[in-house]
């Protein structure tokens, strides 16, 4: 059977190179095995979307009236999906999975999918990342299957601004499904916010100190361009010195002796300030941790690969090209020429995304098509 594979031209931050030429069709003979790229990267963070749909309809990332779905028959069955992690986890050094969306809650077979990877993958960690609605039911279900952690997104407190952030009045069920996950013993539960500059952004001290007194681990994520309206600027985005800055009103930053290790978030410890002084006073209460993917991005060492709901490859979560795995495996493809197309796919990957180099209202960046909920962060 003979397997082709589209490759993609040259891209700087998502723009065509002019005068690039295109690409080698095909990994050198000698290429590292494993999920290597041209750059001396090697993924072995799988991050696996389960469905696009979603049933929050948060403002930096869908619209209001929500998206076209994929239709039922698109989206990798249970059965695809343990073979594909499978792949990824027997022949190219996958080490760690991450199931993601939209909302991988809203998926009738989600226990089954975690039991039957669990039972292929003993020793493989595996974490989810939803937005909590409906987590409070499913939690203990969750751990049971062989869930390892949990990563729950939640932006404000208070219920008047996340029902303006998400469209939607389930804050009570976001933190009953927080709580539960801590119960079941989902640990350590991380807690992602994205804040939004004169809507969330004066809540990051008191989110901090909710999380630091209940032992969650907080993390800040500047806002991405993987909104389905396409209104992201780089001038109203809160970044991560803004971030910093904002906590340091009442907490004192210092970074986190532990090795980062590929992780995309840069970790602090956070002490309390002394009083009149920005010196800290104290032993540490916690950590607290950024994801600077916009103004300080950690491309060199990305070690991520992505599956779309579909079955898609993207190299990167702002890649404008996606390489289509599940088609060729209901092709009747074997293993071996999966696995091979998928690392032609990552080979390929850029070298950067290029959105640190734009200007304040990023001109010259072509956003992705997708939205977040459609590629799975």
């Amino acid at each position: 059977m003979s397997v082709q594979l589209g490759i993609p031209q040259p891209r700087e931050g998502g723009v065509p190179v002019p005068g690039a030429q295109p690409l080698p069709a095909a990994r050198p003979a000698d290429a590292p095995a494993g999920l290597a790229d041209r750059y001396g990267r090697r993924a072995t963070d799988m991050r696996l979307s389960l469905t696009d749909k979603c049933n929050l309809r948060c403002t930096y990332c869908m619209p209001a009236e929500g998206l076209e779905w994929l239709a039922k028959q698109a989206v990798m069955s249970a059965a695809e999906i343990v073979r594909i992690v499978g792949i990824g986890v027997d022949l190219l050094g996958v080490r760690e999975l991450r199931l993601t969306g939209g909302e991988p809650l809203v998926r009738a077979d989600l226990i089954d999918i975690i039991a039957a990877l669990r039972k292929a993958h003993p020793e493989l960690p595996i974490s989810m990342t939803t937005n909590g609605v409906g987590l409070d039911k499913k939690a203990a279900a969750l751990k049971a299957a062989g869930l390892t952690r949990i990563n729950v997104s939640l932006d404000s407190l208070h219920e008047e601004t996340f029902t303006k952030l998400t469209r939607r009045p389930f804050l009570d069920r976001v933190l009953a499904g927080v709580d539960a996950a801590w119960a079941a013993g989902l640990g350590p539960v991380k807690i992602n916010a994205v804040l939004m500059r004169g809507i969330n952004d004066a809540e990051s001290p008191s989110l901090l100190a909710w999380a630091l007194e209940r032992g969650y681990e907080l993390r800040f994520i500047e806002q991405m361009p993987l909104d389905a309206d396409h209104g992201w600027t780089r001038r109203n985005m809160i970044t991560a010195s803004e971030i910093r800055e904002l906590l340091s009103a009442e907490y004192a930053l210092s970074p986190d002796p532990r090795e980062r290790d590929g992780a995309p978030a840069e970790r602090f410890e956070v002490r309390r300030r002394a009083a009149g002084s920005a010196e800290a006073a104290g032993p540490a209460l916690g950590t607290v941790g950024i994801i600077a993917s916009v103004t300080e991005p950690f491309c060199s060492d990305c070690r991520r690969t992505r599956i779309t709901a579909e079955g898609k490859i993207m190299s990167c979560l702002f890649s404008r090209e996606e390489v289509d795995l599940l088609g060729l495996l209901r092709e009747g493809a074997s293993d071996r020429q999966l696995a091979e197309r998928w690392q032609d796919a990552m080979w390929i990957k850029p070298k950067a995304h290029g959105m640190d180099h734009v200007g304040l209202d990023a001109p010259d960046f072509v956003q992705p098509d997708r939205s977040m909920s459609a590629i799975g962060g």
